[in-house]
């Protein structure tokens, strides 16, 4: 499966690193980019090109829930339902989503398009309830917002992520991203919103008032 380009590709994630051993996550990303999922064979060729057991590699492909060990979908999506998600939706938006797609937390629809898993935290509960594609953010959802979105996604024209890239990439495309692969993309679309940084507008006002 793995070209000789993947494999010059591979070894330039491995020069950037001191000790060959920590490009271990990078290369699981970048073996999730072009297989869509962490495969057996990835890990043995990861295990060749640093020299280490497949045991090592398959101990951090197991310990991260950003590494799948099965096929996902094109658009993989997680809900949010820890304490602030929860309370402001994030269960009911589960729920439907579960029932709208028919499939269960970590199923994949049958058209290969759209799949869910339940994240304990998206690390945005300034937008809460949030709800993530392919790592990209999608804030303040609804029941019907959500709805639309994996709609969106089944019909191959997914609504653009509330902050980041302008349109969603990719399950692939983003595995690259998080191999360290540059995508171009990374000026795009709002980084951070007003309530994230609402916090630093209060402290700047109040440093700017301040006596000298």
């Amino acid at each position: 499966m793995f070209t000789e380009t993947d494999l010059e590709v591979m070894q330039s994630i491995i020069s950037r690193y001191p000790r060959s051993r920590s490009a271990i996550m990078p290369l699981l990303h970048y073996v999730q980019s072009k297989a869509g999922y962490v495969t057996n064979e990835g890990i043995e060729l990861i295990s060749e090109l640093l020299t280490i057991e497949t045991a090592e590699v398959s101990a951090v492909a197991t310990f991260y829930t950003q590494y799948k060990r099965k096929p996902v979908g094109e658009y993989h999506v997680g809900v949010c339902t820890n304490t602030l998600c929860a309370v402001m939706g994030g269960d009911a938006i589960l729920e439907v989503l579960k029932s709208h797609l028919g499939i269960e937390n970590d199923g994949v629809t049958s058209d290969g398009k759209v799949s869910l898993e339940h994240i304990e935290c998206n690390a945005a509960c300034d937008y809460a309830p949030v709800v993530m594609a392919n790592w990209e953010f999608y804030d303040n959802q609804t029941v019907q917002s959500a709805k639309d979105l994996v709609d969106g996604m089944r019909k191959g024209k997914p609504t653009p992520p509330t902050r980041g890239p302008d349109s969603l990439p990719t399950w692939k495309e983003n595995s690259a991203v998080l191999a360290g692969l540059n995508d171009g993309r990374a000026n795009e679309g709002i980084q951070a919103g007003e309530p994230t940084l609402l916090g630093l507008v209060i402290a700047q006002s109040k440093k700017g008032g301040k006596k000298k």
